[in-house]
């Protein structure tokens, strides 16, 4: 069984030659595999002098960085990290054993459950992370502990047959969704988290880059959840609407007079409206339950191919 190491990087100078050298440490047998996204430190350089496989992605962002990885490289397990010195190597023997055991599609290295709160030293990340999580959570109904972990296994059903839209950060974000909508098994793993070492700066924006991981939940909520976004929306107009139409039905009643006649007329339009949105939540709930058909038959043939070829 085949396991590589896939490590996004821009500009992790500072750290790149530790990472690597720990991972192969502890993965004597994978293959290590460092996407340079247009760095100008030199950390394609350092990379390829301690021995991993450099390429490069040259259309910025994380998420673009990681389709090229998905798309290219072929194993049985993927261990997914960052190339900042965050995450302890040993602890993605846990990860891999999820994988190859066939307990997960993807298993998740869960840090807000150990040492990530006392570790990081930015707040509104700690903030952040929790207020996505619970976003998600309730959302999906389901009980992810860590939403945006950058340590990661994957088996190559997961990783051949993810949709990646993203381009940045929120590709953590898209990856969980994804895996919740598409009935992945998902296994978390707690672990440990350091912050980066001093000299080596982050590359997130916590209020833009957060802004966009908020987007990537409202659109993949009302992409694989149409009927819910969508009649939640009526149903808030829908009692707009009855908020402003019962004063007009009183008055009606007791003069026999509407008074209000272009508020009527606007509520009426407000009403046709969320009807008509309504409806479309039904038309595409009943897309998307068909779509969900095509992905299962598309994924049977995804494991039959990989059977073979074993």
């Amino acid at each position: 069984m085949k396991t590589a190491i896939i490590i996004p990087c821009y500009n992790e100078a500072k750290t790149i030659r530790k990472v690597i050298f720990d991972y192969q440490k502890t993965f004597p047998e994978a293959d290590v595999y460092i996407y340079d996204n247009n760095s100008t430190d030199g950390t394609d350089e350092i990379a390829k002098a301690a021995g991993a496989i450099v390429r490069y992605e040259y259309k910025q962002g994380k998420g673009n960085v990681v389709r090229s990885m998905f798309r290219e490289i072929d194993a049985d397990c993927y261990i997914m990290t960052d190339g900042d010195d965050t995450y302890p190597a040993e602890d993605a023997i846990a990860l891999e054993e999820a994988v190859l055991s066939g307990n997960a599609d993807m298993a998740i290295g869960d840090r807000l459950s150990s040492t990530y709160f006392t570790e990081n030293k930015r707040p509104f990340h700690n903030t952040g992370n929790v207020l996505v999580r619970k976003m998600i959570n309730f959302l999906f109904h389901a009980n992810v502990k860590d939403i945006m972990t950058g340590l990661r296994g994957f088996n190559k059903e997961f990783v051949k047959s993810f949709p990646i839209t993203s381009k940045g950060f929120e590709i953590e974000t898209e990856m969980t969704i994804f895996a919740l909508d598409s009935n992945f098994s998902i296994v978390e793993v707690p672990i440990g988290y350091r912050d980066r070492p001093e000299g080596s700066e982050s590359k997130l924006n916590t209020y833009s880059d957060g802004i966009k991981v908020v987007k990537t939940i409202i659109g993949l909520f009302k992409d694989t959840r149409p009927f819910a976004f969508f009649s939640t929306i009526s149903a808030v107009i829908l009692l707009l609407c009855l908020g402003f139409f019962i004063p007009i039905l009183t008055g009606y009643v007791e003069t026999g007079m509407v008074s209000k006649y272009p508020t009527l007329i606007v509520i009426s339009a407000a009403a046709t409206i969320a009807i008509i949105n309504f409806f479309c939540g039904v038309i595409l709930s009943v897309l998307k339950k068909q779509h969900r058909h095509n992905f299962e038959r598309f994924l049977n043939s995804l494991h039959y191919l990989t059977k073979i070829n074993k």
